[in-house]
């Protein structure tokens, strides 16, 4: 492995970090634009059967054979230079998002509106060009039940438990597996968004190692989890997905107050429709240049499904 491949490993993983850090672009995306989704994917897969693998082996006393079989086809060349660059860069734009937050709440709720907005389309258009009754009949119930709790109160957000934390970082790790899911999204409707960049910036240890051990669980149970529902039940799944996204808009509607009770639109309206375009516009960037990739990749190999 030369120096010159893990420098632009790291650099890639700084790219996914810093977008892991906005809601609404997701890292999934951005690691199938620039060619590691797969293999990020399928050596976290190989990681977490390892780890569960020597967990139980160890137990029965049956040995580490298995457990180093799943850790040989790891890419660790690949994923430990990505890992570091993407953990340097969450740190490093977390001091930068988290101040623009506080002082600007209502251009930047607008801003990731727009980017959630749109990022809509990735699971409706993964069911395919023509939506069926049942697929409705999944997603708009989905869509008001996500609407409703999300306008529930937040729990301080200053002191959350660790049960919250542990449970966010759980299911936010899921985002990952589908390109044009935010992991920060999930974060902003939980209510765990601030808290976590206000432990990055603090370097608040305790917190950051329970988010760990959450997001390690999630990776583990929930993905796993999912990724088969995705392949047993995927209409059911992204229908599901499609209404809880939308219904969690509710969370990004720029006037509201500290308890999420939704305000009129008031004072200057201009300025947040403008914050609202520009996300939408760069979501909608990334997802041409994500059909263009996906189309080249076709062509090269029929049959090839780059997005899972």
């Amino acid at each position: 492995m030369s120096a010159l491949n893990v420098l632009v490993n790291l650099l890639r993983g700084a790219l996914i970090g810093v977008t892991e850090i906005i809601p609404g672009v997701s890292g999934g995306t951005i690691a199938l634009l620039i060619g590691v989704y797969e293999t990020l994917i399928d050596s976290a897969g190989h990681l977490v059967r390892g780890v569960v693998r020597a967990a139980v082996d160890t137990i029965r006393g049956q040995g580490l054979q298995r457990a180093r079989e799943h850790f040989a086809q790891v890419r660790w060349g690949v994923v430990l230079p990505i890992g570091i660059g993407m953990l340097v860069a969450i740190v490093a734009a977390a001091r930068i998002v988290a101040p623009l937050i506080e002082a600007h709440p209502i251009p930047s709720r607008a801003l990731f509106a727009g980017l959630i907005a749109v990022s809509l389309i990735v699971p409706a258009r993964m069911l395919g060009a023509r939506w069926q009754l049942r697929d409705y009949a999944i997603a708009v119930p989905a869509a008001i039940l996500s609407f409703v709790l999300t306008g529930l109160p937040s729990a301080n957000d200053a002191d959350p438990s660790p049960v919250a934390i542990l449970v966010s970082a759980a299911v936010a790790v899921c985002a990952l597996v589908l390109p044009g899911v935010s992991g920060s999204f999930v974060l902003v409707t939980t209510g765990m968004y601030e808290p976590t960049l206000r432990a990055l910036n603090s370097l608040d240890l305790g917190y950051i190692a329970l988010f760990a051990v959450g997001a390690v669980t999630g990776l583990a149970l929930f993905v796993q989890v999912l990724l088969w529902l995705l392949t047993k039940h995927r209409r059911v799944t992204l229908a599901l997905m499609t209404g809880l996204m939308a219904g969690s808009l509710r969370a990004l509607w720029p006037w509201q107050t500290e308890d999420r009770e939704l305000l009129w639109a008031s004072g200057d309206v201009v300025g947040p429709a403008l914050w609202f375009l520009l996300g939408a516009a760069i979501v909608a960037a990334l997802l041409i240049s994500e059909g263009l990739l996906v189309r080249r990749a076709l062509r090269k190999a029929p049959g090839a499904h780059p997005t899972l």
